[in-house]
């Protein structure tokens, strides 16, 4: 999502909740004013236009960075994303610390991967030195607010400049197929912008493999309908990695039918077509290459 448009939804959203009365606890800008350590975060919030918002109604569960994390930041660069010129780029990243919803530690730490306010996904790793969120370290968790709760980071956290799930489709340059039969089934802007999905993508050789004229004949308009039935039938909602797809063993596709997913000979298949590049990370998804075009049966 755009940083304009997610800023104007904030806001709506902040103007909606009224302040907690005396005594009940702080909204997540007030708790983290409170701290005392969180004072970089509040400047930043403030020059990006997001404290209002963060004071609605919610909830929302925020990895604050403290000072010293700011501090850590390369010289020059909080300075930088200071300047009204890089007000959009601002609040690109300190929505990319904002997960909708109440998550607290035990949640989190359950999760895989976690989509931002930005949309874009953060990595969650569990290891011997504790639990890392996009490459932060959480160094204290479950600081309860009346609209959410804080879990504090040692590092800011930058979003990648990973493409979408078209650019990177463009950027292979194997993927031309699906691209134009994306865009004739009018779901090019969607799989550009919108998300997170999922995407099994058939490369052009997998396309190259339908019965002679079966792709010239699903690019015609009247057959646009079908067209979009099976792209539709190649897309997941939410980031679902192969891992992930493994445990579940199969997986819903927007075109309302589901997908088997198993291993065979230590390949990684989705109904018949192999697995042949997986985890390709985009800016709204996740991108898995596969050898064969799946029909909805």
């Amino acid at each position: 999502m755009h940083p304009a448009p997610l800023l104007t939804a904030l806001i709506l959203a902040g103007s909606m909740t009224a302040q907690a009365p005396h005594g009940q606890a702080k909204d997540i800008v007030g708790t983290a004013v409170a701290a005392g350590s969180f004072k970089t975060l509040a400047k930043a919030l403030q020059h990006a236009g997001l404290v209002e918002a963060l004071q609605g109604k919610g909830p929302f569960t925020v990895f604050a960075p403290t000072d010293e994390a700011f501090a850590s930041l390369p010289e020059g660069t909080l300075a930088a994303l200071l300047k009204p010129e890089n007000k959009d780029k601002l609040v690109g990243i300190l929505t990319y610390h904002v997960v909708p919803g109440r998550l607290m530690a035990k949640d989190v730490v359950g999760k895989r991967g976690l989509t931002a306010l930005s949309g874009k996904p953060l990595a969650v790793e569990v290891g011997d030195d504790g639990v890392r969120v996009a490459g932060a370290k959480v160094v204290k968790t479950d600081v309860m607010a009346s609209n959410g709760v804080i879990h504090v980071i040692d590092a800011v956290m930058l979003p990648s400049d990973a493409p979408s799930i078209v650019g990177l489709a463009q950027k292979a340059g194997k993927f031309g197929t699906l691209l134009a039969a994306a865009k004739a089934a009018g779901l090019a802007e969607v799989l550009d912008q919108k998300g997170p999905f999922t995407v099994f993508a058939p490369t052009d050789e997998a396309f190259a493999r339908l019965p002679e004229g079966t792709v010239a004949s699903l690019l015609k308009p009247e057959n646009k309908a079908r067209l979009a039935a099976i792209l539709k039938y190649h897309v997941v909602a939410g980031r679902v990695t192969a891992r992930d797809a493994v445990v579940a063993g199969e997986a819903k596709t927007l075109q309302g039918g589901s997908v088997a997913i198993s291993i065979d000979d230590g390949r990684l298949r989705v109904q018949d077509a192999a697995v042949i590049g997986s985890d390709l990370d985009a800016s709204n998804g996740v991108v898995h290459v596969i050898d064969r075009v799946l029909l909805p049966r």
